[in-house]
């Protein structure tokens, strides 16, 4: 049986050279997010996301990255500023 939710990425960031793809599949949106997040931070090449075998609308697209984005920003003002996740939402606004 096919996962709900495919994500299609590649490890190598740089333009040097063609990048080999790799696929992450979840039945979960929120693993989805959590993961986008994580290849966010990291820096790698995120370049498709797809449900039930279809490419996603650009604005599912651009929600996730959003979301994911956000997560990341809150966990890097968290650490930078050795601040509680309650105190970043109230300062900042990015913790879900």
């Amino acid at each position: 049986m096919q996962k709900k939710y495919t994500v299609e990425y590649s490890l190598q960031f740089r333009k040097h050279s063609p990048p080999a793809h790799h696929h992450y599949f979840t039945d979960d949106t929120v693993e989805v997010e959590s993961f986008v997040s994580e290849l966010l931070e990291r820096g790698m090449g995120l370049h498709a996301l797809r449900r039930d075998g279809a490419e996603l609308s650009k604005a599912e697209f651009d929600h996730i990255v959003k979301i994911a984005a956000s997560e990341v920003a809150s966990r890097l003002i968290c650490a930078s500023l050795n601040i509680k996740s309650d105190e970043e939402r109230y300062r900042f606004g990015f913790a879900a």
